[in-house]
């Protein structure tokens, strides 16, 4: 008979964003493993799958939203946006709007914005555990309010519980508060992450930096994984097409290297610019528009709006290219960006820049799925090479290793999961 698993998370589909598909692997794949996940989550945008077991709560709403109401603004749109802030002011990497925005959160957002999910969640897990048997408690941050929940079912129950950091805490290297907030609330991780039996993370460097900080605790190293569902292939495009799919968060995911590389070889005529199209879907942000004019690359560049994940999936797989860009900081070097599982069920080649590369160019490496770039020449070099097989054949040839991605997939994500939580349960 298979174990009972409570999975507590504010991200689960139709909830837009990334974090959503790590849960919902985990829903499909689990009982595969001997458990039987029953989500609990706040009320969703739209009915989820039937196929899973959903618990919804009621949800007062993200703090920052219900304070623009109460201003008489708009809950769905940003801030800046309704108070006239211009956006090449609002999407500076060191904007000072942004930055009195952190301030008033430090305040009214802490621990983060989900916080009144809280009581509403603690209800309802009480309530599944007065009417049936859960063997274990696995808690999805961020928003952290997920493990919060989790800590009192643990301490209530005595449920062997399983924290999953898709994010650190208080070591996240795009920690957006000052020195106090960072001092009370790594308290606050401190005090609620002792009550649990063991961690997860996506990777392992990030796993050594738990350790650090949680010394007595197990840690798990268990990365995303893409759904083996969603592998297909379709025609590819015309044209040597380069294509992004995401959001760029003002300018921390940076495509300017790719920009420039793609300027310097149609210079100097080893590109033809009626050949190439560089493809940004879902990032319409003021200054990528402005770098791209600045360089005059409008007939080369396209960027279009936020489309259906659907659709996006299928541009990935006609494209020659996927462009994958990682955030401009040294401490990515531990971060998987989901992206790149997603990329990986698309079959075509990835093209990663940013940063050290870390992980993810060791798994590009290992899979031969594609390649990080650091420089501008070795960007070149790489894009005329795949140019030069564009133009001979009509495409370029995708070179991965299925064995080796296999072990990125979804299947393999929920395995590893079951095997830490039958090694907590078997504590009991």
């Amino acid at each position: 008979m298979d174990k009972k698993v409570l999975i507590i998370t504010y991200f689960f589909p139709p909830r837009p964003g990334v974090a959503s598909l790590r849960l919902r692997g985990l829903a499909k794949y689990l009982p595969e493993f001997g458990w039987d996940p029953i989500i609990l989550t706040p009320e969703l945008p739209d009915k989820p799958d039937p196929r899973y077991r959903v618990i919804q709560t009621p949800y007062p709403g993200d703090i920052s939203a219900r304070w623009k109401e109460r201003l008489g603004l708009k809950a769905e749109k940003g801030f800046q946006e309704q108070v006239g802030i211009p956006k090449a002011l609002a999407e500076r990497k060191s904007s000072p709007t942004t930055k009195v925005i952190n301030t008033i959160k430090t305040i009214i957002a802490f621990p983060d914005e989900q916080k009144q999910w809280l009581k509403p969640a603690i209800q309802e897990g009480e309530r599944l555990f007065r009417e049936e048997h859960i063997d274990a408690v696995l808690s999805s941050s961020g928003p952290v309010t997920c493990h919060l929940v989790a800590r009192e079912l643990k301490r209530k129950y005595g449920v062997p519980w399983l924290a999953d950091f898709r994010d650190l805490w208080t070591q996240n290297h795009y920690y957006p508060y000052g020195k106090i907030r960072r001092f009370l609330e790594r308290r606050l991780e401190m005090r609620t992450i002792s009550d649990a039996d063991a961690l997860i993370t996506v990777s392992e460097p990030l796993a050594d930096l738990l350790r650090s900080l949680h010394h007595q605790k197990q840690v798990f190293s268990i990365p995303n994984g893409y759904d083996p569902d969603e592998v297909s292939t379709a025609p590819l495009t015309e044209k040597f097409t380069i294509t992004h799919t995401g959001e760029l968060y003002r300018g921390k995911r940076d495509p300017t290297l790719l920009f420039q590389a793609i300027d310097e070889l149609i210079s100097e005529n080893k590109i033809d610019r009626r050949d190439i199209k560089v493809r940004f879907i879902g990032s319409n942000e003021y200054w990528l528009e402005k770098e791209i004019e600045r360089l005059s690359l409008k007939d080369v560049v396209d960027v279009q709006p936020r489309l259906t994940r659907n659709i996006a999936l299928g541009m990935q797989r006609e494209s020659q290219i996927l462009l994958l860009l990682r955030w401009d900081d040294p401490s990515e070097v531990g971060v998987y960006t989901g992206k790149l599982f997603e990329y990986l069920a698309a079959k075509r080649p990835i093209l990663s820049l940013g940063g050290m590369g870390g992980v993810t160019a060791e798994l590009l490496q290992e899979t031969r799925a594609g390649i990080h770039s650091r420089t501008v020449n070795d960007l070149k070099e790489q894009l005329i090479a795949w140019y030069e097989e564009f133009k001979k054949q009509g495409e370029v040839s995708y070179r991965g290793i299925w064995n080796s991605v296999l072990i990125y997939s979804q299947v393999e994500m929920a395995r590893q999961f079951a095997h830490a939580l039958k090694e907590i349960a078997d504590r009991k």
